[in-house]
């Protein structure tokens, strides 16, 4: 064929499509509706809200001791004379360093440990022994993160962070951890005693788990003069320190406070009804013995913070547990403050605070609050009041406003209510939507409230004017799923760094759900190796946040740490709906796929496609064997079937894959599994395709 010729032939025209991945999981809308970039299936990815699909950064064991994630190793060359093995402590006989082997290496020249939990400074040429038995010498000093290679680095990273995974503990006792609160910089938690008897208080710190002991109350029906908190309390031979002054009725100036003593440190036996001086030359008639505060064992715990003092030291935790009285708490020793309502059954269930108001519900569907500034009362006639629900109460959630106009939805298990105004001569309860209630435990604020409905999760938001307000249903593309997990509910939170809204049920499973200010991004579901009975996020003082869990085996983790779920793999897999590219009845000839990812350390994963729908009288791809891995960056990859590639820096790689095969539509796949794997994100694929024929 001559040169006229071969200008005379026409070559099929090559076509490109740009998919970016957005929209989340889509289980309900039809296949010739659904947005491109959406997913037919997915699980540990969630909505980067820069756009894209990411997967998930890890979860880890918590106590107050170095984090797992946090840990460092070194390598150091070794002449091999004895035997090292894993989990080993060597010991160098000269500099008298110490370290943990985590990995031996006899493969290379020269062999090396790698070692972590180095404590000193290891030297070249000094003996290393085990259990005091010379086992080789170095031959260099330790190199920290000395791996040869990225993957390497990981997976010693991993192996290090195993080892300080093991030295972090559970809270003494038994059963579930059953609630926590971050309070000053300090997580606090709950768990019932061994035997199950009672629930006690730890705090976390550099040596783990530290109980926090409850002191002793004693009630008193007359009080004057001055008596502070600090003071000793003296009655004959008596003494004690006061921890907490609870004052429910009266003033100590008029001489007519009653209310009860939270003290601790109790010497010389025994109190009495009878009279009672302090060191500030306070007054007090007791009532009775003291009695030790015990907590009753189980219950499922909610707390909020407030200061209803005003002053810097008088920010303080609020609880309820479903099981106890309603607390106070500010994380010191003896702290622990029962708060006594008057209710004949007093063991509230749910928490919140508005207009410097405690707010309290009871299973009968009565909510109940304290006085304005004074979580103790709960007189009606100091400013408590109680207003009759009659549903559930499943939670309170306050709406933005000013000082005069502000608002608190309370949530009943099906109906929505407002109340409005400032304190008892002013509220106003109107019902907003007899059909819209709330599950308890997903009431949650993103910039507006957001719950989960019998008809999926919703939010709810102020209108134009403030106190007009107006709902709507979020979750309709997973609505079938949904329906099936809303019952099995148990916690929820907000991720602050990431906008997004969590949800965790009891099979494990959980949907996380990103916005833009108040657009959904999408949905993802997310499956972890423990159950989340309960989840504390808070801001710290920093401006960073940081989220916790407690779980069935009592353990407490912390979430976004690592690259495991507690040093298990995390299991990863995608589906992107099947793209017919805007011509869904037209045949296309698929050649060359090329991935923009963005990641942070060493990852890999697996990629894969199906075309046209997976109909079986198509020739699909194989299974993937092989894998794309990469270091810190930016970085490309494409294919199914290259070998490993490496960060090499560019947005987008020319490397390109042929795809092969013919249909009218394909969905890109994509999968992994790994406990030292960094996130990705992945954010979208250029395609080239040949259109074909039309399909008849």
């Amino acid at each position: 064929m001559n040169a006229r010729q071969l200008a005379s032939l026409k070559f099929p025209k090559v076509e490109q499509a740009f998919i970016a991945f957005k929209g989340g999981l889509d289980l309900e809308t039809p296949p010739l509706f659904v947005a491109s970039g959406s997913l037919r299936e997915v699980q540990n990815y969630e909505c980067d809200v820069l756009g894209g699909y990411k997967t998930l950064t890890g979860y880890e064991r918590f106590d107050g001791r170095p984090a797992p994630s946090a840990a460092n190793y070194a390598t150091i060359n070794v002449t091999i004379t004895g035997t090292f093995a894993a989990a080993d402590t060597i010991t160098g006989v000269t500099s008298g360093a110490t370290a943990v082997v985590i990995a031996v290496v006899t493969t290379t020249t020269p062999n090396y440990l790698a070692i972590t939990k180095i404590v000193g400074t290891f030297v070249s040429g000094e003996t290393l022994n085990v259990s005091a038995v010379g086992q080789g010498t170095t031959s260099s000093a330790a190199t920290i993160d000395g791996a040869s290679t990225a993957l390497l680095h990981a997976q010693y990273k991993n192996l290090a962070a195993d080892q300080y995974r093991n030295d972090i503990a559970v809270p003494p006792g038994s059963g579930n951890n059953l609630g926590g609160v971050k309070f000053s910089g300090t997580l606090y938690t709950w768990r019932n005693n061994a035997g199950g008897t009672a629930a006690a208080i730890f705090k976390s710190s550099a040596a783990g788990w530290v109980a926090v002991p409850t002191g002793s109350e004693i009630s008193f029906t007359v009080g004057s003069g001055s008596v502070d908190e600090g003071d000793t309390l003296t009655q004959g031979g008596v003494t004690a320190t006061i921890k907490r002054l609870v004052i429910t009725s009266g003033t100590l100036a008029a001489g007519t406070a009653a209310g009860r003593l939270i003290i601790h440190t109790i010497a010389g036996g025994n109190y009495a009804a009878g009279a009672a001086t302090t060191t500030g030359g306070g007054t007090l008639t007791l009532s009775a013995v003291q009695t030790l505060i015990a907590i009753a064992a189980g219950g499922s715990y909610k707390f909020i913070v407030e200061n209803f003092g005003g002053s810097a030291g008088t920010k303080r935790v609020y609880g309820i547990d479903g099981a106890n009285k309603g607390f106070e708490f500010d994380g010191t020793d003896y702290s622990y403050t029962p708060i006594a309502t008057g209710m004949t059954s007093d063991i509230p269930t749910q928490i919140g605070s508005h207009k410097n108001h405690l707010f309290f519900a009871f299973p009968n569907g009565s909510v109940q609050h304290s006085g304005p500034g004074t979580p103790y009362v709960w007189s009606a006639v100091l400013g408590a009041s109680e207003i009759g629900m009659g549903d559930t109460v499943t939670g309170f959630m306050t709406q933005p406003g000013s000082a005069t106009t502000g608002a608190m939805v309370i949530f009943t298990r099906n109906r929505t209510s407002i109340l409005y105004g400032t304190g008892v001569a002013s509220w106003v309860l109107v019902p907003y939507r007899a059909e819209l209630g709330a599950y308890t435990n997903t009431i949650q604020d993103i910039g507006f409230t957001v719950f989960l409905d019998d008809q999926g999760i919703t939010n709810f938001q102020t209108a134009q004017e403030f106190g007009n307000f107006s709902h709507a249903t979020l979750s309709e593309k997973i609505k079938t799923w949904l329906n099936t997990e809303r019952t099995k509910v148990l916690s929820s939170y907000i991720s602050r760094n990431k906008s997004q809204y969590r949800l965790f049920f009891s099979d494990q499973y959980a949907l996380y759900t990103t916005f833009r200010g108040n657009k959904i991004i999408g949905m993802s579901q997310v499956y972890l190796d423990h159950q989340a009975k309960w989840v504390w996020s808070s801001e710290e003082s920093d401006g960073s946040e940081t989220i916790y869990f407690g779980s069935t085996d009592g353990m407490v983790y912390q979430m976004e740490k690592g690259t495991s779920f507690d040093g298990g793999v995390i299991l990863h897999y995608m589906s992107a709906s099947f793209d017919f590219l805007k011509s869904p009845r037209t045949l296309k000839h698929f050649k060359e796929c090329m991935l923009e990812v963005v990641g942070s350390g060493y990852s890999s994963f697996l990629f894969s496609f199906e075309l046209g729908y997976a109909a079986t009288e198509i020739n699909q791809p194989g299974t993937v064997t092989k894998t794309v891995s990469f270091s810190s960056g930016t970085w490309d990859a494409s294919g199914a079937v290259w070998d490993a590639l490496f960060w090499d820096g560019r947005t987008l790689s020319k490397t390109v894959v042929d795809l092969g095969g013919s249909a009218e539509n394909i969905s890109l796949m994509f999968r992994g599994s790994s406990d030292y794997d960094s996130p990705i994100r992945f954010s979208g694929a250029i395609l080239h395709f040949i259109p074909r024929r039309a399909l008849r």
